[in-house]
């Protein structure tokens, strides 16, 4: 047990926070700087709120350096209905989008973008159980497709891309759900990012999109109000009632990412969590990481003992140590750590000796 009697939580998501931006949330709980209300119980139409979003705005686009072509919102739905505004708003011409597959959420987002028009697979690692990421050139995409789609880091089978994917003049979507402020990310190399909040920027229940403002504006015209991201763009996010409590603790967030020196600094940080948890595994006689070495992810390490009972052990025995949500995905089994942004680095120690000493006991 840690601080607050907490355990090391490596869950995928939702995931742990900054410890604190919780005591923050704690105090703003009650009584939110002095308003005698809770941040809960406030109007989203409220001074108050008003600013809690144009902070957060304000702050997300300091912290990933977001072009002022480029419209932020704050919408709901999560991943699932961002499978489906994508092609609904980015179908705007030829009807075609390539999308690259490389797990199971970018399949779903493809299945679902069937719905809308002349989807084509570009490129997938299913054949290898997507343990590696595919190199795309531009040839390999249709010159008139209206987007290429990629998924940035697979929170599932612990992958991630290593470059941007040249697609010419023809907008690049990613989701960037399980890595967005990780790393650094040239914002402008890409048309569209999307991101489910509760990885590394807080609570369920907020989605961030970063869209170009060229790419708005084309949803047809039976489209319903709410999956229109001209509409939200045109309301600054305040169409109807949005998260107001996830994007509160999404700025809270922000501010903690910047007075810990940004995102590159995250990302070095990061790179040295990893770095430590993969290389005591690939040292190890036990466990093994089925990835690729250039394509491991940063945020969602997987690893197995080759034993499937003796994997279920690993993750009893490690839930009575205090290391709570190791379990691989239900549909690979395995282990999982996910060591996002407020994973501490000593939880990653912890977390290694904790592996030492049933390697001891089961080899």
């Amino acid at each position: 047990m840690t601080e607050y009697n907490r355990v090391y939580n490596f869950s995928a998501g939702p995931s742990v926070l900054p410890l604190p931006v919780l005591e923050k949330v704690k105090e703003d709980l009650l009584n939110y700087q002095g308003s005698g209300q809770s941040v809960m119980e406030m109007s989203h139409r409220s001074t108050y709120f008003k600013k809690i979003i144009e902070d957060a705005e304000a702050d997300l686009r300091e912290l990933l350096n977001i072009p002022d072509n480029y419209k932020v919102l704050f919408l709901q739905g999560g991943g699932t209905l961002q499978f489906s505004m994508v092609p609904i708003n980015l179908l705007r011409n030829s009807k075609k989008a390539d999308y690259v597959i490389t797990g199971t959420w970018a399949k779903k987002a493809y299945k679902e973008a069937c719905k809308f028009g002349d989807i084509k697979v570009v490129a997938s690692s299913e054949e290898d159980n997507f343990t590696w990421v595919p190199k795309i050139e531009k040839e390999q995409i249709r010159n008139d497709a209206d987007y290429v789609y990629i998924t940035t880091n697979n929170t599932i089978y612990g992958t991630k891309y290593n470059y941007v994917p040249d697609t010419g003049d023809i907008p690049l979507v990613a989701d960037m759900s399980s890595n967005i402020l990780s790393e650094p990310v040239d914002v402008t190399k890409f048309g569209l990012i999307w991101a489910g909040a509760q990885k590394n920027v807080g609570p369920a229940g907020v989605t961030i999109v970063i869209v170009r403002e060229d790419l708005i504006g084309f949803a047809g015209e039976t489209t319903p109000a709410y999956l229109d991201y001209k509409i939200h763009a045109d309301n600054d996010s305040m169409y109807n009632t949005p998260p107001c409590f996830s994007i509160y603790v999404a700025g809270e967030v922000f501010k903690h990412i910047k007075a810990t020196g940004g995102v590159d600094a995250m990302y070095q940080r990061n790179v040295r969590k990893a770095n430590k948890l993969y290389d005591y595994i690939d040292g190890s006689k036990l466990y093994k990481c089925p990835v690729v070495k250039e394509d491991r992810s940063l945020m969602n390490v997987v690893f197995v003992t080759g034993n499937a009972e003796l994997d279920k052990r690993f993750v009893a025995e490690a839930k009575e140590a205090g290391f709570v949500n190791l379990a691989g995905h239900r549909s690979i089994g395995g282990m999982r750590a996910s060591i996002y942004n407020a994973m501490p680095e000593k939880g990653i120690e912890a977390l290694i000796e904790f592996m030492k000493k049933f390697e001891a006991n089961n080899l």
